[in-house]
C-alpha cells in the first residue's frame, strides 16, 4: 500500500502540492487526475522519492520512500519524458535495468519489444515520442516491481497502442501483485481501467472515490411524468445532484442504487422513464459541481 499523508511542496514560493492526502490499495489501478499544473507530477515524484516533500510523508508498505533503497527498489516511475541515456539502445538500457532491479526479466523484455515492433539495436534518440513511451513502460513492467507510477502514460500512444498497455497491465495483475499509479489530464483514458480516481485542482484532493462506490450509487435517469403533482411528488422522494429539462423531459442525477430508483419509477405515473449508466465524466462533473467546482472547464476544457 502507498500512502501520502497531508504532502506539501513549494517551487520557488509557489505551492505545488497543498496537504495532499490518498491511499493506493495494492492491486488496484489508482487514477490521479487533474490540468496541468494541478500537481499530478510533483506528487508522483514524492511518491518515487525523487522529490522530498517540505511537509507530509510518502510510504511504500509503511516505509518512508525518500532516501530509502528498500522502498524505492518496490517503485518503477515513468515520467512524462521518460529519460534514456544519450546514444543509448533498447538493449543498452536493459542492461543497466538489470543492474538496477534484480528481477528485471530480460526475456520478456525482449519479446514485449519484438511484439511492439521496436529495435532493440536502434538508438532510442531516433525513436518518435510514442515509441519512447511504449519502451519506458515495458521496461517499468519488466522491472518486475510491485508499483508502477506513469505521468502522462497514454499521451502519445496511438489507440490501438492504449489499448495494447491497458490489457498488459490487466494480465501482470492476474498474474502477480502488481498496482499501476496512473496520472493523466484526461478522464476518459482511465475510465476503462481504473479501480479508483482522485481528482487534484490547485495542488489538493478534490475527490478520491472507488469507482465502484460511485457509479453504483449515482445514477441517471430519464423520465416524462403524467402530471405536474406527479412529478413534483416523486421528485420529492428523491436525493437530486442535479435537474435538466428540455420541454417536458426530465434528465436527473440521483443518489441511490439503481434497482432502489426503478421501483420509485415503476410506481410513480409517468409516460416514460429509464434508469441509465453514468460514464466517469458525468460521475466527475456531478459530484464537483457540489461542491462548488466547474469540472468541466477543470479537466474537459
Amino acid at each position: 500500500m502507498i500512502e501520502c499523508r497531508d504532502l506539501t511542496k513549494s517551487f520557488d514560493g509557489t505551492a505545488a502540492v497543498r496537504q495532499v492526502s490518498v491511499t493506493i490499495r495494492e492491486n488496484n489501478v489508482f487514477g490521479l487526475v487533474g490540468t496541468n499544473g494541478a500537481g499530478k507530477s510533483t506528487t508522483l515524484r514524492m511518491i518515487a522519492g525523487v522529490l522530498k516533500p517540505e511537509s507530509g510523508l510518502a510510504l511504500v508498505d509503511n516505509m518512508p520512500v525518500y532516501d530509502n533503497m528498500h522502498a524505492k527498489a518496490r517503485l518503477f516511475f515513468i515520467a512524462d519524458d521518460p529519460y534514456f541515456f544519450s546514444n543509448a539502445t533498447p538493449r543498452d538500457m536493459q542492461r543497466y535495468y538489470s543492474s538496477v532491479y534484480r528481477e528485471f526479466d530480460r526475456e520478456r523484455f525482449y519479446l514485449y519489444l519484438d511484439q511492439f515492433g521496436l529495435d532493440a539495436r536502434r538508438k532510442i534518440s531516433t525513436f518518435s515520442k510514442g515509441m519512447k513511451k511504449q519502451l519506458a513502460i515495458l521496461a517499468g513492467l519488466c522491472a518486475h516491481t510491485k508499483y508502477l507510477l506513469c505521468d502522462e502514460t497514454f499521451d502519445g500512444l496511438d489507440p490501438v497502442m492504449r489499448q495494447a498497455v491497458k490489457s498488459i497491465f490487466a494480465r501482470e495483475m492476474e498474474e502477480r501483485n502488481f498496482t499501476p499509479v496512473i496520472a493523466s489530464h484526461n478522464l476518459r483514458e482511465l475510465e476503462d481501467i481504473c479501480d479508483h480516481v482522485g481528482l487534484l485542482h490547485e495542488g489538493g484532493v478534490l475527490l478520491s472515490r472507488d469507482l465502484e462506490d460511485l457509479k453504483l450509487n449515482l445514477q441517471k435517469v430519464q423520465c416524462v411524468f403524467g402530471s405536474k403533482q406527479e412529478e413534483e411528488k416523486t421528485l420529492g422522494q428523491l436525493n437530486l445532484v442535479k435537474t435538466e429539462r428540455r420541454g417536458s423531459l426530465l434528465t436527473l442525477t440521483v443518489r441511490g442504487g439503481r434497482e432502489e430508483l426503478t421501483a420509485v419509477f415503476a410506481a410513480a405515473d409517468t409516460l416514460f422513464y429509464e434508469v441509465l449508466p453514468l460514464s466517469l465524466e458525468e460521475i466527475f462533473i456531478s459530484e464537483t459541481e457540489v461542491r462548488g467546482y466547474d469540472i468541466k472547464k477543470l479537466v474537459f476544457g
